[in-house]
């Protein structure tokens, strides 16, 4: 990886497989194909690649699957257990621990209940969790610290309806998004931004924001370099803004704050995004395999090092270099 150095650790990450078994289709508005089979072939392989690729002496500790696992099409044909079960059988061929992140697919497809009582509740590898929230934290090296985050606390999929945090979260939405299908953007005049106010985003609660807040700054006193893992982006210059979180700026002020923090990873926006912010920390949002052709891949392997964390992409994801501030 440059110098020879070994890295300290190492670990695999992957976004929107969105596996359902069915034809070729399109995305909502019918502008952007999906290959719902293929993407269990492209999981093969590159669960194949982390066990046996040219690196597979530096095989992943861990992978991160940055949420939409299945696609939302399996609950119309009751095939969700089905399908995910399917998709958890391939990730079975792989050695590494899995910690998946929960995006709106998963709400498509399940009750918060149903997900909280499933093996997507990765909270069990933590060391640190939420009770009511799906968010959780671990350190798989000394001084490395792995905060997962729940981007649908607030969101009106996944919320029984008569419950206090749905309507919360209506009344959010409902104040930015005057349309009678709340899939559908109301973008503003004045900015592009208030398109993000749609069903299929979401937001953090203050007491999930209160917690964070709370973790990094035990991270800042521990000298820990901090990685934060979601499903929504949350810095506009890393993704459409259509794909953001609806309060990404409350949470951007709490990462800003804590010199712990050195990278955001999400996925959702299937075409990807990175930038490095202001205050140096970088906004990596991965392709989702989900809109991967036969031929390419869209996964990356992540090598870290004392100073940085080196990216090695497959297909659709690139190389990056990922500095410490």
């Amino acid at each position: 990886m440059g110098d020879g150095a070994a890295p300290l650790f190492t670990f695999g990450v992957i976004a929107d497989i969105q596996y359902a078994d069915m034809d070729d289709g399109y995305n909502y508005h019918g502008t952007r194909k999906r290959y719902y089979r293929n993407s269990l072939r492209l999981l093969s392989d590159a669960v194949r690649w982390w066990e046996e690729g040219e690196e597979r002496e530096r095989r992943p500790g861990f992978i991160l699957q940055l949420g939409d696992i299945i696609d939302g099409f399996n609950r119309r044909h009751s095939a969700s257990k089905r399908a995910l079960q399917t998709v958890l059988d391939e990730f079975s061929n792989c050695s590494a621990e899995v910690h998946h992140v929960w995006g709106n697919h998963e709400f498509y497809n399940f009750s918060r209940d149903e997900l909280f009582n499933s093996v997507l509740d990765s909270r069990d590898k933590g060391e640190g969790s939420m009770e009511e929230v799906y968010a959780y934290h671990f350190s798989p090296a000394p001084k490395f610290r792995f905060v997962v985050l729940d981007a649908y606390d607030l969101s009106i999929i996944g919320r029984d309806e008569s419950s206090e945090r749905y309507k919360q979260s209506m009344k959010i939405i409902r104040e930015h998004n005057s349309n009678d299908e709340l899939n559908e953007p109301s973008v503003s005049a004045f900015s592009m931004l208030e398109g993000r106010f749609v069903k299929f985003n979401g937001g953090f609660s203050q007491e999930q924001l209160d917690w964070l807040d709370r973790i990094l700054v035990s991270a800042d006193e521990k000298e820990e370099k901090v990685t934060i893992v979601c499903h929504l982006p949350v810095h506009p210059f890393s993704t459409d803004s259509i794909c953001l979180a609806w309060n990404y700026d409350k949470i951007l002020s709490i990462l800003n704050s804590h010199k712990s923090v050195v990278c955001y990873m999400a996925g959702h926006d299937h075409d990807g995004g990175y930038c490095r912010d202001e205050y140096g920390v970088h906004h990596l949002t991965l392709e989702g395999v989900i809109e991967t052709p036969s031929g390419s891949n869209a996964f990356g392997t992540v090598y870290v090092y004392e100073d940085k964390m080196v990216l090695k992409g497959k297909g659709r994801t690139s190389d990056r270099v990922l500095m410490y501030r």
